[in-house]
């Protein structure tokens, strides 16, 4: 019922889920990790810590680290930065994106900036969708300086596949994190797009950004700060799922990703 989710509080929901998902009491957080572990089939064995018993929290749990060696990065120029499931990739055409089926948004909605728009309006992009079921932490897809970080504020609908084939523009609705780094193949941007029950997002270089949320757009001026990250580091994390979107400046810079496809953090994009 898409609906729904236009009538429902979306931001007090998620605050809800944000305290829920670090409440401590042994025997809810065991019996919940259980119901979703069993319910979305997460694969605790890739996990550092195989045991339910061994996270302190839900949220620590979903955003359990990997055992070394369950990725391998692979050697090349761009990455996989998640575990998921690719929504859409393909050209940008007169700065236009593909959602789904008959839905499109500009990338001046998405990013809330028109002169940082024009960077990728004849570019490249991929969406992928993170499930409840997959790893949550985000890595690098490039080798990158991070020159900027806009929060820009918005709804917190859903990011499944029902909704996005429902919702007009929704990755520009959204609450979302954007960052742009300077790469070898110009400036990038990457977008961490919020949904519901998406209690927080974080960064490495700027922590926890959500919440509390708020109703003006935020920007972050890292120009001067020399932030650089390798090609499959951690650069952030979900605490509970949702999508991220990159874009590319050029369209020859064409990734190898079909929309559809299941794909694992470090494989080689292109």
């Amino acid at each position: 019922m898409i609906w729904l989710q236009y009538l429902l509080p979306q931001h007090w929901l998620s605050k809800l889920m944000f305290r829920f998902a670090r409440i401590e009491n042994t025997w809810l957080k065991n019996t919940f990790t259980r119901w979703f572990v069993k319910t979305y089939q997460v694969d605790l064995s890739e996990a550092q810590r195989e045991k339910i018993e061994d996270y302190k929290t839900f949220n620590d749990f979903f955003t359990r680290r990997l055992k070394s060696g369950a990725r391998v990065i692979a050697k090349c120029s761009i990455v996989c930065p998640v575990d998921g499931a690719v929504s859409q990739v393909g050209a940008i055409n007169d700065a236009q994106i593909v959602q789904a089926k008959n839905h499109h948004y500009s990338v001046a909605q998405l990013l809330a900036n028109n002169e940082k728009a024009s960077e990728f309006s004849e570019g490249f992009f991929a969406t992928i969708y993170l499930s409840p079921r997959d790893y949550h932490r985000i890595h690098m897809p490039y080798d990158g300086k991070l020159i900027a970080m806009d929060y820009i504020p918005g709804d917190l609908f859903s990011v499944n596949q029902k909704t996005v084939q429902s919702v007009d523009g929704l990755f520009a609705r959204n609450e979302r994190v954007v960052c742009y780094f300077e790469t070898e193949f110009g400036i990038c941007g990457f977008v961490l797009v919020g949904a519901i029950f998406v209690g927080s997002m974080q960064t490495v270089w700027q922590g926890q950004i959500t919440p509390p949320y708020t109703k003006k757009v935020q920007h972050f001026d890292y120009q001067n700060q020399n932030i650089r990250l390798k090609k499959g580091e951690e650069m952030g994390r979900f605490n509970m799922g949702s999508t991220v979107i990159m874009l590319m400046p050029n369209k020859e810079d064409k990734l190898n990703l079909k929309a559809g496809a299941v794909v694992k953090m470090g494989q080689a994009l292109i």
